[in-house]
């Protein structure tokens, strides 16, 4: 499992086995370690919680907060909120499905870059907005999204040195 070791998802099971009605605080520490909820360890948390696999799959499909897959690299939120709606968020998101080759809700086949909607970012003087990795861009325009893509991939290129 990435981004974590066995000893975390056992220190998390530890802690959460014995709290009753902890399932869902349970599930939160392993997303928050691994970036998702890997399937090894929903196994491992119904074999040592004593608690039904399809229980655990029941709460992780109910919340939509919980994430199943491995998030990209680069993730990646337009503002659908009204003042970007009305300032073009849905421009900006056509420009990012058109320049990643995907559509709004999913990944990048190499898992470099995820496209979101998002309802409000709380930054609507700044409309349009989208975040990358969390950091805001304001006023974007669609004519925007390859330089800041660009961008991206030549930061990816000089972490690979």
């Amino acid at each position: 499992m990435p981004n974590a070791s066995n000893e975390e998802l056992n220190a998390i099971i530890d802690k959460w086995k014995d709290v009753k009605g902890s399932l869902v605080m349970m599930l939160h520490a392993v997303q928050d370690k691994f970036g998702y909820v890997p399937r090894g360890a929903a196994m491992e948390i119904a074999s040592r919680a004593k608690i039904p696999l399809a229980k655990i799959y029941e709460v992780l499909t109910f919340y939509h907060f919980f994430k199943l897959s491995a998030p990209a690299r680069h993730q990646i939120a337009v503002c659908t909120g009204t003042a970007c709606y009305l300032k073009g968020a849905q421009e900006l998101i056509k420009a990012l499905e058109t320049e990643l080759g995907i559509n709004a809700g999913d990944t990048t086949s190499d898992g470099s870059f995820s496209v979101a909607a998002l309802r409000c970012l709380g930054c609507c003087v700044l409309a349009p907005v989208m975040t990358v990795n969390g950091k805001i861009h304001g006023h974007v325009k669609p004519a925007d999204i390859p330089s800041i893509l660009r961008e991206i991939a030549k930061g990816d290129e000089q972490n690979a040195r």
